[in-house]
């Protein structure tokens, strides 16, 4: 019997193992099975090789668990090691065998996946002793069984093994029983070894016994993975079916997805996998973490965004390279010049792939654009270089579902959606049905209207901004339909000051009060056909508010009031109506207020003119006082002035109804507001 001490610089190297170099306790299992593959791929290429001539036989990976033992077991019939091997790379924690291997056998390894070494003390993570038993392949080779319980002692001992390879025999800990459970087992399998290159067994599979009543083992191993799984075979020898089938495999409940990348690239690294594209058309953060990432067949995580671009996260699928550097737990991948090739590369065929799908079946492209929208977008925003690329496939779709390109749309609406500065103007709709009224009053001007309903769409609407040439984007609410798009100037009202401030007044001071909203009443000449009343949106307040939920620090503009503006029709005969009323009720209140008003507004005018000429210290109190006393008196009178407009207001059905009328069309009257709305309408109507 060999004892001796396991060779680490320090006695604490498990700890280390146990608590900080392994992220999850659970990937020791990944670990001990991707070490027995390892060591049968081994005898595969020395078998190619010439250097092994027996036969092979069954190759198959076992695990076994045994709850009254307390162990789990994974054995192989690969490689074996002799009492020396055993002595290199397991008792000298700095060396691995694969390293050796690779190097003398680099041009024809079989998939070589673990660091035999570190990879194998993850064991210990949950085990309290764990023993070796192994035979070598070589001729005249003798088993030896290696123990150790965590501690830098360690035995090797003379043992019993009929065949060649090894059988790893882990004593867990108190605290790690789960990991005898059988589900907990498979699903551990299931996860990490589903797409090993070796068969992997666990247990036998089961059937049902009548006679038992019961499901019962079979004498069939329970085989856990697929050795060929679709993205190592050749794309040529593939039909749609085979694709859509394996993400049925990857992604059970998930709906069939639009289409699929394959990658095989072996130059200027090594990558292969199969990305597909899902349908998504919102929340984005759900559909993350779907790629899973391997190495050589075995799973290492689907937190991929080391490797793949941010947006590319959308995207389900399985990517495969051993050329990613992974730490060794390979659960965490570091940023070097090749993953930023591997990430470089995937975005240039997702670019490319689009491409070719939109050149060659544009149709077939368009009725899948609202599930793509998403995806593209999010990728314009997050990389320029595929902002480059996604230009020529980026699509805007009209609000009679007509589809365009960039340039096929600017080429469109250049004619006659230029306003007076030559800048181009693209209409924007986000609900075709709450907004009809709007969108139908630019389509009778001539305008083509965008809809832009998507999630992303206010982002990229600002970037594009950025991207065109003298373009901006205006929703089409968000003015009164002549100040959409100027063309010269603005027709002056025939209205006087003073009418216009009156008219503003009444409507004013009947618009109802709502929480974080604020109505703004201005009076324009819109032409006697256009509608008495209506309510926008002002475009840069309300783009803000919409972009505060994707960027930090824009917060202020959350909280910040919805601005909205009554816009009357100075030249609508309800409006003119409604102006005569007020004159006819309220005119001979109002003479004397008004003359009072002038007359101390006069006053005021004077008084300033006066003190100006004085510097402030040269000021006395009885100027001061004085022009107090004015200021105050013609605050009471213009109080006084609202008090009879609002009064006259408050008892004109026709106010209310037009401003319930512009608010019922933007969606805003509800409730008992609405009620009234509808048994005023019934009263006017008999």
């Amino acid at each position: 019997m060999q004892k001796g001490n396991i060779g680490v610089t320090t006695e604490n190297i498990f700890p280390v193992i146990k608590k900080f170099l392994y992220s999850d306790h659970e990937i020791f299992l990944r670990e001990m099975v991707s070490n027995a593959v390892d060591a049968t791929q081994k005898l595969k290429t020395l078998a190619q090789q010439g250097e092994f001539k027996g036969e092979l036989g069954d190759l198959t990976v076992h695990i076994a668990l045994d709850a009254d033992k307390g162990t789990i077991t994974i054995s192989d019939r690969g490689i074996g090691m002799t009492e020396e091997e055993i002595d290199k790379y397991i008792n000298q924690i700095a060396f691995s065998g694969v390293n050796d291997f690779l190097e003398k056998y680099k041009d024809n390894a079989n998939n070589i996946i673990g660091h035999f070494g570190l990879g194998f003390y993850s064991s210990f993570m949950v085990s309290k002793k764990v023993e070796i038993v192994t035979r070598s392949y070589k001729d005249g080779s003798k088993a030896v069984k290696w123990s150790c319980d965590g501690s830098p002692a360690y035995e090797i001992d003379e043992a019993e093994r009929e065949d060649r390879g090894s059988d790893i025999i882990l004593y867990l800990d108190d605290d790690c029983k789960e990991f005898l459970e059988k589900e907990r087992i498979q699903q551990l399998l299931t996860k990490y070894c589903k797409f090993m290159a070796v068969p992997v067994a666990f247990g036998k599979k089961q059937e049902w016994s009548s006679e038992e009543k019961k499901m019962v083992d079979t004498t069939e191993d329970n085989l856990i993975n697929n050795v060929e799984p679709l993205w190592t075979k050749a794309p040529s020898s593939l039909k749609d079916e085979d694709y859509t089938k394996f993400y049925r495999e990857l992604y059970p409940m998930s709906d069939e997805p639009m289409f699929w990348i394959h990658l095989n690239v072996d130059y200027p690294f090594n990558l292969t996998g199969i990305l597909y594209f899902p349908r998504i058309k919102s929340n984005i953060d759900l559909q993350r973490n779907k790629i899973q990432l391997y190495c050589n067949q075995v799973f290492v995580t689907d937190q991929v965004e080391g490797i793949v671009p941010e947006f590319l996260t959308l995207l389900h699928g399985v990517i495969d390279s051993p050329d990613i550097p992974l730490n060794v737990s390979r659960s965490y991948l570091q940023s070097d010049r090749e993953v930023k090739k591997i990430s470089t590369y995937i975005t240039k065929k997702v670019a490319d792939r689009l491409q070719a799908i939109f050149k060659e079946d544009r149709k077939q492209y368009e009725e899948k654009w609202d599930d793509l929208k998403l995806f593209i977008n999010y990728g314009m925003l997050s990389e320029e270089s595929f902002y480059d690329r996604a230009k020529e496939f980026a699509l805007f779709k009209d609000t009679e579902g007509k589809y365009f390109t960039f340039d096929e749309y600017k080429t469109l609406i250049e004619g006659a959606q230029k306003d007076k500065d030559d800048q181009l103007v693209y209409l924007y709709a986000t609900d075709k049905e709450e907004q009809y009224s709007y969108i139908q009053a630019a389509k009778d001007k001539g305008y083509s209207v965008l809809l832009l309903d998507g999630q992303l769409d206010v982002p990229a609407i600002q970037m594009l901004e950025q991207k065109f040439e003298k373009s901006r984007f205006t929703r089409v609410d968000s003015d009164i339909i002549d100040r959409l798009i100027v063309k010269d100037d603005a027709p002056k009202s025939n209205l006087t000051e003073e009418e216009s401030a009156n008219l503003s007044q009444v409507f004013r001071s009947q618009m109802p009060k709502m929480e974080k909203t604020e109505f703004m009443v201005e009076v324009q000449s819109l032409g006697a056909e256009q509608r008495p009343v209506v309510i926008t949106q002002n475009e840069w307040m309300r783009r803000m508010k919409e972009m505060s939920r994707f960027q930090q620090g824009m917060n202020f503009y959350a909280q910040m009031p919805d601005s909205m503006n009554l816009v009357l029709n100075a030249d609508h005969p309800l409006v003119k109506r409604v102006l005569d009323d007020c004159k006819a009720t309220t005119e001979e209140t109002l003479k004397p207020i008004e003359s009072e008003l002038k007359g101390q507004e006069a006053r005021l005018a004077a008084i300033r003119q006066q003190q100006d000429k004085k510097k402030p210290e040269e000021l006395t109190q009885d100027d001061k006082d004085m022009k107090a006393e004015c200021e105050k008196t013609i605050e009471e009178q213009k109080h006084k002035k609202e008090s009879v407009l609002s009064d006259f207001a408050a008892k004109n059905d026709i106010i209310h109804q037009l401003i319930d009328l512009a608010l019922l069309q933007n969606g805003m009257l509800k409730g008992e507001a609405l009620d009234k709305f509808l048994k005023r309408s019934v009263d006017l109507i008999k």
